[in-house]
């Protein structure tokens, strides 16, 4: 049972007014608030740790090596990886997912070839392909997406040939909140041998993933999604790829030895880490999910859904209201319209009431044109959400809504 009061305790911003009004936060898709925990682990780890890793020999560098190889360990843990050379720290999902396209296509991708993707993608896991798709000449196939909001699972079975060298698809939509079929996907395509990459970034913080379990061959999430800091996120990928796939990047840290005649490139992970790594923000990562592990995936999971179940039931009693996806199986996101009134409009006023939302296309163009709409409102929520809160949306989209 999550004692939510005491949770909003730990988060510091939760406490604040906009506009003279309580601070109603429902954009937790967009990034998540960060607890005190998370917060007071970068100025300790600024103020006592603070030195470049793994190539110093004195204490400090040491100590900060320490923890950051430690707090990949705690990644590892987290999403049930087999080793720590499969965990690459990134920038985020977007990196991670760039550094996926660009190695993989290097080593695997040829003319004629072809990568499914679904119709529900973040543009972070279109465009990447997209860019590789122009440099190699593969083929980009799509897989539909149903009026409900869910995949096409039979088009998608249909879609796999001998020329589909990998599929990439999203855990959980970012617009309609669905969670996708992953297991069945990644067991689907295995029986054909081709390899499975998964975007958890809305998935990771709201529900418990085992990568091993999933039989996922590359899974990438977001730090800031998942009460941690900007600017970190991971590139779990199974070791036998990895070891095949070139370098994303070259400078320090990604070498062995560099002659001008030749460079041998280092071992797994840091093959893909070039340059000084954000090893403040994967130590506070670290902290984030010692934090959300505290108070239990399951649980997190649980009353989520139960959140998520009330809101929708609320709003639908809206006159007007269309919720954009209804599939069986969905996590806390709920996109919607309200009659005519255009999403920047209904965002802005809410913004004044004190509720933030996100308005637009939520870098999902695609999707959005599936749907015939140019964009959306979007409340997504995390564990310190309330009941109450969820109140104060529906009243203020009906005070909105009177206004129009």
């Amino acid at each position: 049972m999550i004692d939510v009061e005491r949770i909003r305790r730990d988060f510091p911003i939760l406490g604040r007014e906009v506009y003279g009004k309580p601070l109603v936060y429902l954009d937790n898709a967009a990034t998540t608030q960060k607890p005190q925990c998370v917060i007071d682990a970068i100025s300790e780890a600024y103020c006592n740790e603070n030195a470049n890793v793994h190539r110093g020999i004195h204490f400090l560098s040491q100590q900060a090596t320490d923890m950051m190889e430690s707090a990949r360990d705690k990644v590892r843990q987290f999403i049930g990886a087999g080793s720590t050379e499969e965990i690459i720290f990134t920038r985020g999902t977007t990196e991670s997912i760039n550094l996926l396209a660009s190695s993989f296509a290097q080593a695997f991708l040829r003319e004629g070839d072809e990568v499914l993707i679904s119709g529900m993608e973040h543009h972070s896991n279109i465009v990447p392909w997209q860019i590789q798709a122009q440099r190699y000449g593969f083929r980009i196939r799509i897989i539909p997406v149903t009026d409900l909001g869910e995949l096409d699972m039979d088009a998608f079975k249909a879609l796999l040939n001998p020329k589909t060298k990998l599929v990439s698809i999203t855990h959980v939509s970012n617009v309609l909140g669905t969670v996708n079929p992953v297991l069945e996907i990644i067991s689907q395509a295995h029986s054909h041998g081709i390899p499975v990459a998964v975007d958890g970034a809305q998935s990771v913080p709201h529900i418990k993933v085992n990568v091993q379990e999933l039989g996922a061959d590359f899974y990438a999430f977001s730090g800031h999604k998942i009460y941690g800091p900007t600017g970190i996120g991971v590139l779990y990928g199974r070791k036998g790829l990895l070891e095949k796939m070139p370098p994303y990047q070259g400078g320090g840290e990604m070498i062995k030895k560099v002659t001008f005649e030749k460079t041998t490139y280092n071992e797994l992970p840091y093959k893909f880490e070039a340059g000084t790594p954000d090893y403040i923000g994967s130590i506070a990562l670290a902290i984030a999910l010692d934090y959300v592990q505290g108070i239990g995936m399951d649980a997190i999971a649980g009353y989520e859904n139960e959140l998520c179940k009330y809101a929708i039931d609320r709003l639908n009693d809206i006159p007007g209201m269309r919720i954009i996806g209804n599939a069986s199986d969905r996590s806390a996101v709920i996109s919607f319209l309200v009659g005519d009134i255009h999403p920047s409009d209904m965002g802005t006023l809410l913004d004044r009431l004190g509720i933030a939302v996100r308005t637009g296309h939520h870098c999902a163009e695609p999707l959005m044109d599936r749907y015939g709409i140019l964009g959306t409102v979007r409340a997504s929520f995390s564990f310190y959400n309330t009941k109450a809160e969820v109140d104060a949306l529906v009243a203020g989209i009906e005070r909105v809504r009177l206004m129009f």
